[in-house]
């Protein structure tokens, strides 16, 4: 049974208010996307790592790595209009059995455990859809109209990255249609009848949009 991840890193850095796209930020002296890629290698050395950046990202990409001599295998595909079809574009890329193991990840999310990794993939290869989530610490509400309406914060969960599932199950639900209400790959393998199992994530693997990120990110790298 072979293992992929497909990195997704189409982010333009909008929210950083910088004209650095927001993966290719250093963190301590190393680009976010480089920690990202690496701690999928750490996990595994024999996974076969996908990056899927918009075209005109390859040149600085590269340049990147020249410049901080980054070694770390992995294959350079073109991205699409949204991250639904970067994701498609990266299983186009792969040559896969039924069985074998695809995970999706954020290119910001560096700070994912080898833990959640390895729990993601264990339990795909026997439920075929694994996403990792954590609890809410704070207060939930409703919106309604003009009104809110408190909720249980222990029927709701928050959801990272890698969401994994067997090769079989993401392709199958890679062929319908893009909607809108696609937010990540789980909701585009519900959409095609399948059901999306939960394992516990850790709070560090945070997703890094805004310079106060960045900040949380510099004291987790310590």
């Amino acid at each position: 049974m072979n293992k992929f991840v497909i990195v997704v890193a189409g982010g333009k850095g909008l929210r950083m208010g910088g004209e650095i796209p927001k993966q290719f930020l250093p963190i301590s002296g190393k680009p976010i996307l480089m920690r990202t890629i690496d701690r999928f290698f750490e996990y595994d050395s024999h996974i076969q790592i996908v990056l899927v950046l918009p075209q005109d990202h390859f040149d600085y990409w590269k340049k990147l790595c020249e410049e901080y001599k980054f070694k770390t295998p992995h294959l350079l595909v073109v991205g699409g209009a949204t991250r639904y079809h970067s994701v498609k574009n990266g299983l186009l890329s792969i040559a896969c059995s039924e069985n074998d193991l695809v995970a999706v990840h954020d290119g910001v999310r560096p700070f994912v455990s080898v833990e959640t990794i390895a729990e993601t993939f264990e339990k795909a290869s026997q439920l075929g859809a694994v996403i990792p989530v954590i609890d809410s610490v704070d207060s939930l509400r409703e919106v309604i109209g003009s009104k809110s309406q408190a909720r249980d914060r222990n029927a709701y969960k928050l959801v990272q990255t890698p969401q994994t599932f067997t090769y079989k199950v993401l392709r199958q639900s890679y062929n319908l249609d893009y909607r809108d209400t696609f937010t990540d790959d789980a909701s585009v393998v519900e959409a095609a009848g399948f059901d999306v199992s939960l394992v516990k994530g850790n709070r560090e693997n945070i997703k890094i949009t805004t310079t106060y990120d960045l900040k949380i990110a510099s004291v987790l790298v310590g």
